[in-house]
């Protein structure tokens, strides 16, 4: 697979990686986990470059870049688990976002106008 991977080609790697192992993917509680797990990690990391708390000499140097790849490898693993196309998904939360959310936020050159478009 290319540089240019969509989602589907992404869960497609994932599924061939894992089905490999007989082990095959983990239970959705323990995918949930993993998740928290992971996030706890990238929270970790985000603190470390952006925030106040300054890393431990003794820890392993980690990146927000590897932590949210290690993310993403878990939500991809829970949808593949649950048969959820994440490129369906995608495509419908989008379409929420353009839709239901598309006058929540100020876009970019229209600020002091109001819903009318005045000033």
């Amino acid at each position: 697979m290319g540089n240019n991977k969509s989602l589907r080609d992404m869960q497609a790697e994932v599924d061939q990686y894992i089905s490999q192992f007989k082990e095959g993917y983990f239970s959705p509680l323990a995918m949930l986990a993993r998740l928290s797990e992971e996030l706890g990690e990238l929270s970790r990391e985000v603190n470390h470059f952006y925030g106040e708390k300054p890393k431990k000499s003794s820890e392993k140097e980690n990146t927000v870049e590897e932590e949210l790849a290690d993310m993403l490898f878990v939500v991809i693993c829970f949808a593949n688990s649950l048969n959820i196309d994440l490129q369906k998904a995608h495509d419908a939360v989008m379409h929420k976002f353009n839709t239901r959310d598309k006058d929540r936020w100020t876009r970019i050159g229209e600020e002091g106008e109001d819903e009318n478009g005045n000033n």
